[in-house]
């Protein structure tokens, strides 16, 4: 049967549209990009985050032709800045920093996003150096010393960390729940103000990643213990929580990404930007002295750890009772 000749029309028409949109969207992702891009940092200015983020894009702008803009967002654990970036129009001008925490933050409410569909992965980039630290002075000499003493009173010792269900907060529970210990959290707005809080004497330990190192080797914070897979060369003589017996590791990796959506082409363009400012000297520069191990995947590689860590965080959730704590 012949349909009718406005059907025709109304199908030659839809399929012209479809064509022009195709073609625009190629043409588009050929001259990308042709302004400035705005890289969404969801931390605060100076942070070790933060310092990582702005040389990497320092680079990868510098490959593309375009400056990568940084503008920090900070607040809820990084999760104002990870909603903003979801929410984003995905044409290639507005990526960011996508902090591994979402994948659990996502889980107890908190994000508004998931982060299994509403984002392209770019780049995975490097990992953090996170550790226990207590002021110079502190009776624990060890990490042997400050178990020995939460196990002799359950939920004395404090500890500072950077916010409720963040990496630091959920390390430290994972390491207290190895060892058979119960600590006293006091969540802080970040890092810094938390680092403040022991260096002032409020708080027994730290738990933060490597914003003590400067106070370690100044004499003022002793490192008791690093939470990577292996010693960090920069502190080679403090063991790792594997060495000790603890079978934790929190390395919380730094992604690069963008909203979901985003044309192929220019996706192709990001993710060779930043696989080439990764493997620069210059990043690794700054890497190096933010004790920062290189963690490189590539953008469908990182889409993938990221799915592993989101049914990973699922039974965390649940073993360590966070959404209680949350409350």
């Amino acid at each position: 049967m012949i349909p009718p000749r406005s059907s025709r029309r109304s199908f030659v028409l839809g399929a012209l549209g479809a064509a022009t949109l195709g073609t625009s969207t190629r043409l588009l992702a050929q001259t990308w990009p042709e302004r400035p891009i705005t890289f969404i940092c969801p931390w605060p200015a100076g942070g070790t985050a933060d310092q990582s983020m702005r040389a990497l894009c320092t680079v990868a702008g510098r490959i593309l032709g375009q400056a990568i803009a940084v503008e920090n967002r900070a607040g809820a654990s990084g999760m104002i800045g990870s909603k903003a970036l979801a929410s984003a129009k995905p044409d290639g001008y507005t990526i960011g920093q996508i902090p591994i925490s979402v994948t659990r933050f996502s889980q107890l409410g908190t994000l508004q996003a998931d982060p299994r569909k509403d984002y392209t992965y770019i780049a995975r980039t490097s990992g953090q150096t996170f550790g226990i630290a207590v002021p110079a002075n502190s009776r624990f000499k060890t990490l042997l010393d400050f178990v020995a003493a939460a196990r002799a009173k359950p939920g004395s010792i404090t500890y500072a960390h950077a916010g409720v269900g963040g990496a630091t907060h959920v390390g430290m529970e994972e390491f207290a729940a190895a060892a058979g210990i119960q600590l006293s959290h006091v969540p802080y707005k970040g890092g810094a103000e938390a680092l403040q809080g022991v260096l002032g004497g409020h708080v027994d330990a730290l738990a933060d990643s490597s914003s003590w190192a400067p106070h370690v080797e100044a004499g003022k914070l002793r490192l008791l213990a690093t939470w990577g897979e292996q010693r960090t060369p920069r502190f080679k003589d403090v063991p790792t929580l594997k060495d000790l017996g603890y079978n934790v590791v929190v390395d919380a990796p730094n992604g690069i990404g963008a909203p979901k959506g985003l044309p192929p082409e220019v996706e192709a363009k990001l993710r060779d930007a930043f696989r080439q400012a990764v493997a620069s000297p210059e990043f690794k520069s700054v890497a190096d002295r933010l004790d920062a191990p290189l963690l490189y995947l590539d953008g469908p590689d990182y889409a993938r750890y990221v799915n592993t860590v989101y049914q990973k965080e699922t039974v965390l959730i649940d073993k360590l009772k966070l959404r209680e704590l949350m409350r």
